[in-house]
């Protein structure tokens, strides 16, 4: 498998669909690997088809679990021995580094002091959005932009002043009083973006952080529509999408013989990636997790059924009140009984080592977020440049300030008339 590297992203359009199509090979080529949810399979198909494989990752320790799932690129190789085609992990998902210098993103910051209502996780992305996206020349249109935190950074750094379109009314109130307290060049107006009736601006640079899913996708639609003179967005949520299968958006990738064809759910995989949360949080979610699968394996005996049986979200009171708490309640949802004999300190070790048992399974799945959220993200690329961009792909900031670090910045040549106009 030849993979151009990352640098020649910065390449004519060539190289775009050739890193996407690298991509979707290997993606195809190992979709017995992340397809099946460990968490829902005791056995995944592919722990018997490549049982070398399944006993590396089941040799490892708690604390190795969590070191290589901050690594992935150290477990790729770790496990290639087992499965050599695990090399290719590295260029696959190597990007160009767009984050500017330091003392740029700090310019580009929002103090502290003025940053109201602004968790300080936001403050600093939009920081490093707005310094990666200088010099900015054109008027801004922050799409779907909540509050208007990231329109309030960008007016800093603007000589235009920059209007924000937000659905939800209190939010479009909230910006605007922040913008009047803070006297920043910022209008939020309150409009659904995915409305037909919506007249788009054609003499604007469209920007977005963090815009899921079909909002993510009607900008990229709309904006080349239009010919808007820019287009950088950091997209998010891309299971967030009335169209199941997933659509490809550019005829390049969509004339693909082999094109991956994905669920709502196997796209999710793509944003599962969490390094945010709270010791707090990552604890409650390790003994929820537990329970489930203690109640799972219960569930299985109890009904005679070896198939996993989903259960909604609990009530966080459930937290302390335990396991037999939780599985008295999860048994009410599902229309079980459980008897009396019921031994929950059984099935609460059970679910302990099933849960150990799938975060080892887990991270042999994990390889595999990345990839697929870039076969998406090139394909949006490609779709750019049919219409006429000339596109920028790369990080944006750094993984631990937020996994969905992946910027698109594309800029219309002037003059140049769409080479493809499609719809999916």
């Amino acid at each position: 498998m030849t993979i151009p590297p990352a640098a020649s992203l910065h390449d004519p359009a060539e190289s775009f669909y050739s890193r996407w199509q690298a991509l979707n090979d290997w993606l195809v080529r190992h979709r017995p690997l992340w397809q099946q949810a460990p968490f829902t399979e005791p056995v995944p198909e592919w722990t018997l088809q490549h049982p070398e494989l399944a006993a590396r990752v089941a040799g490892l320790d708690d604390e190795r679990c969590r070191v290589l799932d901050d690594d992935l690129a150290r477990l790729a190789g770790l496990l290639c021995d087992a499965l050599p085609s695990l090399a290719a992990y590295p260029d696959l998902v190597s990007l160009p580094d767009l984050s500017p210098p330091g003392g740029r993103v700090h310019r580009a910051t929002l103090p502290e002091v003025r940053a109201v209502d602004m968790p300080g996780r936001k403050r600093l992305q939009s920081g490093a959005f707005a310094a990666a996206l200088e010099p900015l020349r054109e008027p801004v249109m922050d799409w779907c932009c909540g509050k208007g935190h990231l329109s309030r950074t960008l007016a800093a750094v603007c000589p235009e002043p920059v209007r924000g379109y937000e659905w939800n009314a209190e939010l479009v109130r909230d910006g605007n009083r922040l913008a009047a307290q803070f006297d920043d060049a910022v209008a939020v107006q309150c409009q659904d973006v995915m409305a037909p009736d919506f007249v788009f601006p054609t003499d604007a640079h469209g920007v977005a952080l963090h815009a899921c899913g079909d909002l993510h996708r009607q900008l990229i639609r709309r904006a080349s529509e239009v010919r808007l003179p820019r287009l950088s967005f950091s997209p998010c949520c891309y299971h967030l999408t009335d169209a199941s299968p997933y659509r490809l958006l550019s005829a390049r990738a969509r004339r693909h013989d082999a094109a991956l064809q994905l669920s709502r759910n196997e796209i999710r995989l793509a944003v599962q990636e969490t390094v945010t949360a709270p010791a707090r949080v990552q604890e409650q979610t390790r003994k929820v997790s537990q329970w489930r699968l203690g109640f799972d394996a219960l569930q299985r005996q109890l009904r005679s059924c070896d198939e996993y049986l989903p259960v909604p979200s609990h009530p966080s009171r459930l937290i302390q009140e335990g396991f037999e708490a939780f599985c008295q309640w999860a048994a009410r949802k599902k229309g079980l009984v459980l008897p009396a004999t019921t031994d929950f300190e059984h099935w609460s070790r059970v679910g302990d080592r099933r849960y150990s048992q799938v975060r080892r399974h887990e991270l042999v799945r994990h390889l595999f977020r990345r990839p697929l959220e870039l076969w998406m993200v090139l394909d949006y690329a490609i779709f750019l440049e049919e219409q006429g961009y000339r596109v920028r792909l790369g990080a944006f900031c750094d993984r631990t300030l937020t996994p969905r670090n992946l910027l698109l910045d594309a800029v219309r040549v002037s003059g140049t008339p769409p080479v493809v106009r499609s719809r999916p």
